[in-house]
């Protein structure tokens, strides 16, 4: 693509750092963004620096919040005593898409991936296991993608969870094995929910 601006090219380099978001794509919005005014541009970029500085991960459950605690964990008509846990906040959204949960989350920002280096201290885990060991929970639900990490992280949690005298459940299959938690469908997912069942080895 042959670009006639180094600032322009540049710009085109951020945008195509993205998901999803090609050059040409990139291009685009670029250019959508050379006819806004500076006032629009600027705000643009304020909204973007603000979201960099000022968002916060709940120290409770790990979900992103403007707050310390999330409206999640603040919330007192929530079951207290219900967590369900999942791999980052795109689950959490896609779950509470079905409105037909009511417990808290926990979020572990990520899934045990030994390929991509990324092991057990490198997740929100053991906020998690004080949460079992202390007895304010009554079950936890492990909600993380049908996939081969995933099932590994769903081991390593229930082992470490096993003797904290809370029960471990897990969705119910009708997620398809290898897809991803956020893809699901929210008919397909509210059903996994309320049909999920006891986690075994």
């Amino acid at each position: 693509m042959n670009i006639p601006s180094r600032y322009l090219e540049d710009a085109v380099e951020q945008l195509s750092s993205l998901p999803s978001i090609g050059k040409r794509t990139a291009l685009r919005l670029v250019l959508n963004l050379l006819q806004r005014s500076d006032e629009e541009v600027e705000q643009f970029s304020k909204v973007f620096l603000d979201l960099k500085q000022h968002l916060k991960s709940c120290s409770k459950c790990g979900n992103i919040s403007d707050t310390e605690i999330c409206h999640i964990c603040n919330n007192p008509a929530r079951n207290q005593h219900l967590v369900c846990v999942v791999e980052d906040i795109r689950d959490v959204m896609a779950i509470e898409s079905t409105g037909t949960y009511s417990g808290l989350y926990h979020v572990l920002g990520g899934i045990i991936s030994p390929m991509d280096g990324i092991g057990p201290n490198d997740l929100f885990i053991q906020p998690l296991i004080e949460r079992a060991q202390q007895g304010e929970l009554e079950e936890i639900i492990l909600a993380l993608s049908p996939t081969m990490e995933g099932d590994t992280t769903n081991f390593y949690l229930y082992k470490k969870l096993a003797n904290c005298g809370v029960t471990i459940s897990a969705l119910s299959r009708g997620i398809a094995i290898g897809s991803e938690l956020q893809y699901a469908d929210e008919l397909t997912l509210s059903r996994s929910i309320q049909q999920r069942t006891p986690f075994t080895l």
